[in-house]
């Protein structure tokens, strides 16, 4: 068994590692037309139009905020490891993530009406080197912390080798000194980050923002149950998504 969880833990991490890089040109659009994707926020089939379209989008979006929200759950952990391995539960989580990302990108729903355009080729230039900053903040915030965790590899590797995980241990390494998110703060700069800003778009960013929101309170909450009074110590000296101010 340690085999197959070794091996689905590659797998499972190679398609996610996929599905993550599509994500960059499905949100960046016109920013990142240098690599052709054939569905973006804004461009692509659509068969819908105006408020069917919404709801569509809507669903697929909150779908996944569901399926990360649930999957995250210490019951949901505790019940999916009576029916596979512990090696291969967060592979699987990361699968699930991915069978969601792709039903998003197939059934996005764009949504092309404009809110607003930034003309100015310094502006909409600065723009977009945020975008790319932001994208470069998620994936350097994962090695920040432990990557290879993060997705599976590591769980599918002490698989293979029949050793236990490690108990968690607390640290802030490089930027987490200075916010508790930073990986959700680069989500946020790519979100809203465009000059092209479509109904589409707009959605697509007010939803996941609120979700990301969201997900900090659940994840805040798991935290402090594994971590007690350093994590709560960490909360009042490290503001929690932007470099300055208090806990809030």
């Amino acid at each position: 068994m340690g085999t197959i969880a070794l091996i689905y833990s590659v797998i499972v991490y190679l398609m996610f590692f996929a599905s993550f890089l599509y994500l960059i040109p499905f949100m960046g659009g016109d920013m990142t037309s240098f690599i052709g994707a054939p569905k973006t926020l804004d461009a692509g089939a659509a068969s819908l139009t105006a408020a069917p379209a919404a709801l569509v989008n809507i669903g697929l979006l909150l779908l996944f905020g569901i399926q990360h929200t649930v999957m995250a759950r210490g019951s949901f952990k505790k019940a999916l490891t009576k029916i596979i391995p512990q090696a291969m539960e967060r592979s699987t989580y990361v699968l699930a993530t991915v069978a969601i990302l792709v039903l998003l990108y197939a059934y996005w729903q764009p949504m092309p009406s404009v809110v607003w355009s930034v003309t100015s080729p310094l502006w909409a230039g600065g723009l977009t080197v945020v975008f790319f900053l932001g994208v470069g903040l998620v994936l350097l915030s994962t090695f920040m912390i432990n990557h290879f965790e993060l997705f599976g590899l590591l769980q599918g590797w002490l698989g293979f080798k029949k050793h236990e995980p490690s108990a968690p241990v607390f640290g802030t390494p490089y930027l987490y000194k200075y916010v508790r998110h930073p990986l959700y703060l680069g989500f946020i700069l790519a979100f809203w980050s465009t000059s092209h800003m479509t109904v589409g778009h707009l959605l697509f960013a007010s939803i996941w923002t609120a979700y990301i929101f969201v997900a900090i309170g659940y994840e805040e909450r798991d935290l402090i149950a594994a971590f007690g009074g350093k994590y709560h110590d960490y909360m009042d000296k490290v503001p929690s998504i932007l470099p300055f101010g208090g806990r809030k």
